[in-house]
């Protein structure tokens, strides 16, 4: 999986490049661009290019538009903030079909150097299965395709797999370069000991990541909604704690694996408890189980402790979901604590999955850390040991 062709290993100059990027950031109701932590996270193959006298072509989705063009979902404020960021006019091709009239007018005019944004490429119904007529029409206006969008790597659609059909290279960005690198290393060649971290709400959503990580990892920590059902399986009450009743005995099986492994597998030992779902709910620190009538809703003191002691000697940490309700100050004790952690940690540290990162970039600590994935579901397949179609797609060197 790592040893793909790269964005320097191929002749850009005088060709017209086909970039598939991750545009897919929020906006407001003015359609202003709230959090811009992607586009900046393309600007350095953007800019590579333009320095190397590639004509670059710029596509990406946003939002799920299911093959219609929703003008609320139109790529023209991204065209707007490369233009500020990169210092120069950027050509916005503002086409319902994506290819249409104004790409291949815009394209037919660049010089070295130019940049051209097309449309979002989920106003094609073809777009998401994956239909050779699109991936034709997008390769047409391209010599060579780079794919610098990690976050849509998991998915196999027309401008990040079906397009490298018809074009003869494929490489990748240094976005997806740097991704490769630090997940894929930190599961499949790490330093060691190393640590896995998994939280968030469902089991049901991990349990190929589980299952995949007891194989490589030293200590495994389960934290957030999904620790209940391990601690309903180990004969806890969990009061009215989220539940997924038919994983306790994956679960089970999972504790048993990790002791037949070695893998020092830990849950927590006590909790913050509310009442109900709700930063002003009664609250209490529970040891063992939950009591009746409350539920957890993020890991208690002894618990922070017990999870700060086991990450000490780490020397690669894979982080991936919040260790409770962090949308809530007064569930975000743990999660908080753990970044801290992390933070200070003299180790390789990559924080994958929406929800830590957004819990890491909250606490502030977003620059401490080794690697910050781009791409949630892409993180969590790769962490699976699944391989991506996005990756797959690229040239090998």
């Amino acid at each position: 999986m790592l040893n793909k062709k790269t964005v320097e290993d191929i002749d850009v100059k005088g060709k017209r490049v086909l970039v598939r990027c991750d545009f897919n950031v929020p906006l407001d109701e003015n359609r202003n661009i709230t959090d811009d932590t992607r586009i900046v996270g393309a600007l350095p193959t953007i800019e590579y290019l333009i320095k190397n006298g590639a004509k670059v072509i710029l596509c990406s989705h946003m939002g799920k538009p299911k093959g219609e063009p929703k003008p609320e979902l139109s790529l023209a404020p991204v065209a707007k903030a490369l233009s500020e960021k990169l210092g120069k006019a950027v050509v916005f091709a503002a086409d319902d079909n994506v290819v249409g009239e104004n790409a291949k007018k815009a394209v037919a005019e660049m010089a070295d150097g130019d940049v051209v944004l097309l449309e979002n490429t989920r106003y094609r119904v073809e777009e998401t299965k994956n239909i050779d007529d699109f991936s034709k029409e997008l390769a047409s206006l391209a010599d060579v395709f780079v794919n610098d969008a990690f976050g849509t790597a998991h998915r196999a659609h027309c401008s990040n797999v079906g397009v490298t059909q018809y074009l003869p290279v494929a490489a990748c960005g240094y976005l997806i370069q740097k991704e490769i690198q630090f997940l894929g290393n930190a599961v499949n060649n790490p330093v060691r000991p190393l640590a896995a971290i998994l939280g968030g709400s469902k089991v049901s959503s991990k349990i190929s990541v589980i299952n995949n990580l007891l194989e490589k990892v030293d200590t495994l920590i389960i934290g957030g909604g999904m620790a209940y059902t391990f601690m309903k399986a180990q004969g806890l009450s969990i009061g009215k704690s989220l539940l997924e009743e038919d994983f306790i005995g994956y679960a089970s099986d999972m504790m048993k694996k990790a002791e037949e492994k070695g893998v020092k597998l830990l849950i927590p030992i006590d909790s913050v408890e509310a009442s109900e779902y709700s930063n002003d709910a009664e609250i209490k620190i529970c040891e063992g189980g939950i009591d009746d009538g409350f539920m957890g809703l993020d890991i208690g003191p002894k618990t922070i402790e017990l999870f700060s002691n086991a990450l000490k000697d780490a020397k690669t940490v894979v982080w991936n979901g919040p260790m409770g309700v962090f949308e809530m100050p007064n569930f975000a004790k743990g999660t908080n604590a753990i970044a801290k952690v992390l933070a200070e940690l003299d180790a390789t540290t990559v924080i994958g999955g929406g929800d830590s990162v957004a819990a890491v970039n909250k606490a502030g600590l977003a620059d401490k850390m080794t690697h910050i994935s781009t791409g949630g579901g892409a993180s969590l397949e790769f962490l699976e040991g699944k391989d991506l179609p996005g990756i797959v797609a690229i040239n090998d060197k």
